[in-house]
């Protein structure tokens, strides 16, 4: 077994430190704790960031519930312009957005302005909330009685993001619940922070008003914290499977309305008539970009009859023209992985698929570039089963299984047995086939020729299964009825026979 990098000692250095935004304002943390940020592509702590108190976190919706009764109450024209300067804020600074991906995540910096420019479409989506917002109208549904639907903002809402995107995963939250007139609390991963804090500024340079947009960092305190809060209506959360149960669970208990998007295991089907060249680019692609650290990542090919040696030799003809190393330098295409613990993790279900039966056909720890930072080159495992570990976990790093099954059926089959549905896809040339899978197959987003499902902003994005708990996606149209709640008004008005307004014309029924 090849080993992996020690943690290097760490050089005295003053740290930055990372603080809350409440209310406008930088907000210094007082309860003495506080964790670690690494630059994962050196191996070294470059920050601290505060971990909040329950104080703390009352002190940011406190905050929210004060800006709320003025926010609410802006028209949609002045909130929609206050989107569109918000758009055109984050688009003049993506790349500084990226940057603070790079240095913190460690994702290259092409996928960190990807990450940002995705971002980006659902604040464009949210710019027309006007529209978005329409409600129905039924004249005369009685005799004189007008009846009409509204949707109104929940209040104060909060929002619990993983590290692996801290910019996108955020405005999927943020931006579709201020558009809709909340206000919000964001609780970031405290692996990668910084990014929330920079946008925290951007939304005030664009005209979001103090309070309106607060970030409190920390760790199971904060989050345990947001979910028991009184004045906190919805809670939003994208992360593991266990901890989205954890969160659904907590937070419904507490009369919240929760959506919880959790983990996954995607499958990609290879079928013999599909162009394997085609499949192997996508695969490779949807499996080691940004370090596979991605809900939405490929990380099991079922290679149906004789497309598995054909599929798994053009993958493997592929991986070493993969570059790996820091995210910062223009001809990488992989960083590093976030943390240590994790990239040990990750290598250990190499050795583990290794032990259980799997052929290593590329072994990532044996490519993984020299020095401290967290490294792990791209894996391929071949002849996978459903008992290994590697094909039941979410290994959630640069490892790509392949299965071989002997029919479509077979394919089908191991897809829907999963207990995970959150994205998959198919590769052939048969349209009939493709039809079919699209709907026969359990999961919430399908890929027909496309590795990686993700829906545009005007679509929702979710899965089904253990891969969502609730039963609203994110963003898109869902995401809008998420942070508003309908009414529907009854009205009748006297008769105008009645009226002491003079109408100009007789008043008779």
């Amino acid at each position: 077994m090849t080993e992996l990098a020690t943690p290097p000692v760490q050089q005295e250095q003053e740290l930055k430190r990372i603080s809350h935004w409440i209310g406008g304002h930088t907000v210094e943390g007082e309860s003495g704790r506080s964790g670690p940020v690494y630059n994962p592509a050196l191996g070294l702590q470059t920050a601290a960031v505060d971990f909040a108190t329950p104080e703390e976190v009352d002190r940011a919706v406190q905050a929210a519930k004060d800006a709320f009764a003025a926010w609410r109450t802006v028209s949609l024209s002045k909130r929609t312009a206050i989107f569109f300067r918000i758009r055109d804020v984050l688009d003049e600074h993506r790349e500084d957005i990226a940057r603070f991906l790079t240095a913190e995540h460690g994702k290259v910096l092409s996928d960190a302005l990807g990450e940002v420019a995705r971002g980006l479409e659902v604040i464009e989506y949210c710019c027309g909330i006007p529209e978005l917002l329409k409600g129905e109208f039924s004249e005369q549904a009685s005799t004189g009685i007008d009846v009409y639907s509204i949707r109104q903002p929940l209040g104060v809402v909060a929002g619990i993001t993983p590290f692996n995107f801290p910019a996108m995963v955020p405005m999927w939250m943020w931006a579709p619940a201020l558009a809709c007139g909340n206000t919000f609390v964001l609780k970031p991963s405290e692996k990668d922070p910084s990014a929330s804090n920079y946008v925290a500024e951007l939304l005030q340079e664009a005209g979001v008003p103090d309070g309106v947009f607060n970030v409190v960092h920390g760790d199971k305190v904060a989050v345990d914290s947001v979910l028991g809060h009184p004045d906190i209506a919805a809670v939003s959360f994208v992360g593991s499977t266990p901890i989205a149960r954890y969160v659904y669970e907590t937070g419904t208990k507490a009369g919240k309305r929760v959506q919880a998007l959790g983990g996954a295991k995607n499958h990609m089907v290879v079928l013999p008539d599909a162009d394997i060249e085609m499949a192997a680019d996508a695969a490779v692609s949807a499996a080691y970009g940004s370090a596979g650290e991605r809900c939405m990542a490929i990380s099991q090919v079922v290679a149906v009859g004789d497309a598995a040696d054909r599929l798994v030799q053009a993958v493997r003809e592929r991986l070493p023209k993969i570059k790996v190393g820091n995210g910062l330098e223009p001809d990488v295409e992989m960083g590093p992985l976030v943390t240590r613990e994790h990239r040990d993790k990750v290598a250990a279900y190499i050795e583990g698929a290794r032990e259980q039966g799997a052929d290593v056909v590329a072994d990532g720890r044996e490519t993984a570039p020299d020095g401290d930072g967290f490294f792990l080159g791209v894996s391929l495992l071949d002849r996978v089963t459903p008992e290994m570990d590697a094909y039941r976990d979410e290994i959630f790093g640069p490892v790509l299984g392949v299965t071989r099954v002997a029919t479509y059926k077979d394919a089908v089959r191991l897809v829907n047995e999963n207990p995970f549905g959150n994205g998959t896809a198919i590769f052939t040339r048969d349209g009939g086939v493709a039809r079919q899978f699209q709907f026969e197959v359990q999961a919430g987003m399908v890929g027909i020729n496309v590795p990686i499902p993700v829906p545009v902003a005007y679509y929702s994005f979710g899965g089904w299964k253990n891969s969502l708990f609730g039963d609203t996606h994110v963003y898109g149209p869902e995401g809008i009825n998420f942070y508003t709640r309908g009414k529907v008004v009854t009205s009748r008005w006297p008769d105008p026979a009645t009226s002491k307004v003079d109408l100009g014309f007789p008043q008779t029924r």
